[in-house]
């Protein structure tokens, strides 16, 4: 059969996609090879609407649930678990999806939601005290923190407005950057200084975060002089760039210079007529899961008329 539409990936994006098209009694494929994204290994979430705390397992837990909620006799969703896509390609005039294990399954309609994943820090410790106080993202745990010393690893864009919300309630912020000089935008860069409990520091090297159960501070490097220099916090926020999950897709859709999904942020549109994208994949600027949850919804309403209008 040919399915009106194949959803790749079952995190924040592609659930509610799932949901939504389910509702609309589009034939619809999920293919996911788990649920949650990035959030699974969270301990506990604090911003996902509608509820005020729950651990990343719980949250993908309910994704499975309300998407497979919509599966079974007179429903018009599939669901195929723990299957990976390794490419997709043009088919006269539908596409071709092709899995791991070498099904291949044909829709009408591609909604890519793969996510991406974090580029870890590589040093001593780090992954010992993930999530014990080195974490990935200042919205998520930044108020945890309030009134304490935190420091966020990272030069760019993101790194600077992690700073800029972790200003907001911690007693200080320690921006460390490997290189001389910031990628962030100048305005970002002179704004966030400007706070009297910001500290930039260039030109250096994590070798080390310290703690037993949780972080009591990290260890840096001058890349110039060689001093290595204690720094006490009690959180550390990484922001050294995102791996989109997308290698799926590009000898299909263009990607950005660093692998994400060209949209329209209007429609969630690709570049290629028949493809729509949302979430983490994308070259959107924000990247959260209640983003990519509406995201996922305003590419899924498109779908819909592509397919009723066409």
């Amino acid at each position: 059969m040919t399915y009106d539409l194949i959803i790749i990936g079952g995190g924040p994006a592609g659930s509610a996609a799932a949901v939504y098209a389910a509702r609309k009694r589009l034939h619809t494929l999920l293919i996911t090879t788990e649920w949650g994204g990035q959030s699974v290994v969270s301990e506990q979430i604090y911003n996902w609407i509608g509820t005020k705390a729950l651990s990343g397992a719980e949250l993908a837990e309910n994704f499975r649930n309300h998407v497979t909620a919509n599966t079974g006799e007179g429903q018009t969703l599939t669901v195929k678990e723990s299957a990976k896509v390794m490419g997709m390609e043009k088919d006269g005039d539908a596409f071709k999806v092709k899995t791991e294990s070498g099904e291949e399954f044909l829709t009408k309609t591609i909604l890519i939601t793969s996510g991406s994943k974090h580029r870890k820090l590589v040093a001593k410790n780090a992954d010992e005290l993930e999530h014990r106080g080195l974490t990935y993202c200042a919205s998520c745990d930044g108020p945890i923190f309030t009134d304490q010393d935190v420091a966020v690893v990272g030069g760019g864009n993101a790194g600077f407005e992690s700073a800029a919300q972790l200003l907001a309630y911690c007693k200080s912020v320690t921006l460390l950057h490997k290189n001389d000089n910031f990628r962030a935008d100048k305005i970002t860069i002179e704004k966030v200084l400007k706070n009297p409990k910001m500290t930039a520091i260039k030109n250096v090297a994590i070798l080390e975060i310290k703690g037993d159960k949780f972080v009591e501070g990290l260890i840096y490097k001058d890349n110039i002089t060689g001093k290595e220099t204690e720094l006490k916090v009690s959180g550390i926020f990484i922001e050294i760039g995102q791996i989109p999950n997308t290698d799926f897709a590009k000898n299909t859709v263009p990607l950005d210079e660093i692998g994400r999904v060209k949209i329209d942020a209007w429609t969630q549109k690709t570049e290629v007529p028949g493809i729509w994208a949302a979430g983490d994949c994308t070259n959107v600027l924000y990247h959260q899961n209640n983003i990519a949850a509406g995201d996922a919804v305003r590419a899924l309403e498109d779908i819909y008329l592509y397919l009723h209008t066409k």
